[in-house]
């Protein structure tokens, strides 16, 4: 999945989106050894981030972007784009705010490219509050990373 995501990466960046990795793909890059299909982000909810973050879009090539507007993004909580990739933009989450999650955001780099990921404690306070199964599993298992780590037989 990092392999079809490392150009989109790469022009949030270089349109400055203000945005965190969540969700699935969240969990999974803290560990979970699941799959997912779809790249959940949280954005900055300001038009101007929105029309950035279309921009970012449309020169990866995908041009479902040209199909909302800025106005349109930060009106819902929730925008869908299904094109190479299936890109879920949410302008609110349970579990934080996105200046919060702006805030203690991390770095990762595949291939060269950085990108932002809620920290692996907000990914658990996110999947608590949504609390489907799936999301209660990624708390489990994130947490039994945790308890593997601090081991003291590892």
């Amino acid at each position: 999945m990092l392999n079809r995501l490392k150009d989109v990466f790469a022009f949030f960046e270089s349109h400055e989106v203000r945005y965190v990795v969540i969700g699935g793909i969240a969990a999974i890059l803290h560990g979970v050894p699941r799959s997912t299909f779809n790249l959940d982000i949280l954005i900055e909810a300001t038009e101007e981030n929105a029309e950035r973050l279309l921009a970012a879009l449309s020169e990866a090539g995908m041009g479902t972007a040209s199909m909302t507007s800025p106005q349109e993004i930060v009106d819902n909580a929730i925008t869908i784009f299904q094109d190479r990739i299936r890109l879920d933009v949410q302008t609110v989450t349970p579990g934080i705010a996105f200046e919060d999650a702006w805030r203690r955001r991390i770095t990762m780099n595949y291939q060269g490219q950085d990108f932002f990921v809620l920290r692996k404690e907000d990914v658990i306070a996110t999947k608590l509050a949504a609390g489907r199964d799936v999301d209660l599993e990624d708390v489990r298992l994130l947490r039994l990373g945790d308890e593997k780590q601090n081991d003291p037989r590892r």
